[in-house]
């Protein structure tokens, strides 16, 4: 099927579950659809689910049974965006607008059959194409798909911008739109840090590091679409006519910043393996069982430890992840474990792994900006910064306990109650903050 060829320009925007959470709102959103099209554009909408109802449906299950199948809360889950997108599109025809409103799966949004967390394989846009030829506002349920054996699926954290900046890139649309409950991409979290200063243009590969250690405004898997693709990404507050963020490639006055953003990431859960065999091999089949089972993992911390095993030189192995993964990672483990510890040569229960650990109540503070690449003394000022901070427990100085880093990214585990004191602190001592008055 040839590319979308549209006669005049496209527009995708995105609706967050904020924007759209009572039909008050729904309406604003709709006026913004239909101001877009009245200027020469075709557009197509994207929305989420109305307010907290994502939530309200996962409780409705848990109250249900404790333990829901994953492709029967794909199932379940999905309506909360049907609801939205066939409310907007009869918003959007009340003002005298044709409209018409499309689930995942009669949009032609093909995705594998990993329910909860689905990846997208294709799309078929005949149909949105059909439609915007006929002079309508299309507007999609974001978030969802359909499997190979013809099941919903849905796209995970964040799916709806996911879908929006999908559907941007298939149909080469000139720029996606994503409209939420902040105006734009900030230096740190405006409702944590009381002076966080809106950034104006930030680049592909520096909002994907803010997205991936914890910034709320961008899911991850969106972001790096639209790189891949090219899509300008525009970052806008839903209710006001202010510009916001402009996602783009990067250019050379963007390295002047040491450092662009910092982000706070909550929730974390570390699995700590001891007395691994150190041989070839071993975290390659540990981490391909993890992957094989969708889950995402984070930091990971491997110790060497020499002649101390029964069959020789062993190694600690640990790794962060979100907790909501800890439960489904307990059965990977187990299984692959096993699997080891019965390996020729080893007897069962030899290798002592049935101390594996996992904390709780960890969180990752980070400081990004590409142009680490050409300053020097990033690490030693944000160090310096949470060793001079008051920590949760009243004393002096906040714990790490563990750094990563990257070419434009500074990452530090710490105790979760350090987390907000940490960002604030480390915010500062970048200079990050607005102007004062």
């Amino acid at each position: 099927m040839p590319p979308y060829s549209h006669r005049v320009p496209l527009l995708v925007q995105k609706f967050g579950g904020s924007s759209v959470a009572d039909p008050d709102r729904i309406r604003r959103c709709a006026q913004r659809a239909y101001d877009a099209r009245r200027r020469g554009n075709d557009v197509i909408v994207v929305v989420s689910a109305m307010g907290k109802t994502t939530d309200r449906l996962i409780e409705l299950a848990g109250d249900v049974t404790p333990s829901p199948p994953k492709r029967e809360m794909d199932q379940l889950l999905a309506t909360g965006e049907q609801v939205t997108c066939a409310v907007t599109a009869m918003a959007i025809d009340a003002l005298g607008q044709p409209a018409v409103s499309l689930t995942g799966p009669q949009v032609g949004f093909h995705t594998d059959g990993s329910h909860t967390k689905a990846r997208i394989r294709s799309i078929n846009e005949a149909a949105i194409r059909k439609h915007l030829g006929d002079g309508r506002i299309v507007v999609v349920a974001g978030f969802q798909g359909v499997g190979p054996d013809g099941s919903v699926t849905t796209l995970g954290r964040g799916g709806s911008d996911t879908t929006a900046v999908a559907l941007a890139a298939a149909l080469r649309a000139e720029e996606c739109e994503i409209f939420t409950d902040v105006d734009g991409v900030y230096t740190a979290d405006p409702r944590i840090v009381e002076d966080a200063r809106k950034i104006e243009r930030i680049s592909y590969e520096g909002i994907i590091e803010l997205a991936a250690v914890g910034a709320k405004v961008m899911a991850l898997r969106s972001v790096l679409l639209g790189a891949k693709y090219n899509v300008p990404i525009h970052v806008r507050h839903s209710m006001l006519p202010d510009a916001g963020t402009m996602i783009v490639p990067e250019t050379a006055e963007m390295e002047h910043e040491q450092v662009t953003g910092v982000a706070l990431k909550t929730n974390l859960g570390r699995v700590f393996i001891p007395s691994l065999p150190n041989t070839p091999g071993v975290q390659g089949r540990i981490f391909a069982a993890i992957a094989e089972a969708n889950i995402m993992v984070d930091d990971i911390i491997q110790n060497e430890i020499t002649g101390t095993g029964a069959g020789g030189d062993t190694m600690n192995v640990s790794f962060t992840l979100e907790h909501s993964d800890l439960a489904d990672i307990k059965p990977v483990l187990d299984r692959i474990l096993s699997e080891l510890d019965a390996a020729p040569g080893r007897g069962v229960g030899s290798a002592g792994w049935g101390a594996v650990r996992v904390d709780v109540g960890l969180c990752k503070v980070s400081a990004v900006g590409v142009g680490m690449r050409s300053h020097t003394g990033v690490a030693a000022r944000m160090f310096r910064a949470l060793a001079e901070a008051e920590s949760g427990g009243g004393g002096g100085g906040i714990r790490i306990q563990n750094i990563t880093t990257s070419e434009i990214k500074i990452s530090c585990i710490l105790a979760k109650e350090d987390g907000e004191r940490a960002l604030r602190a480390v915010h500062e001592a970048f200079g990050l903050g607005r102007p004062a008055q």
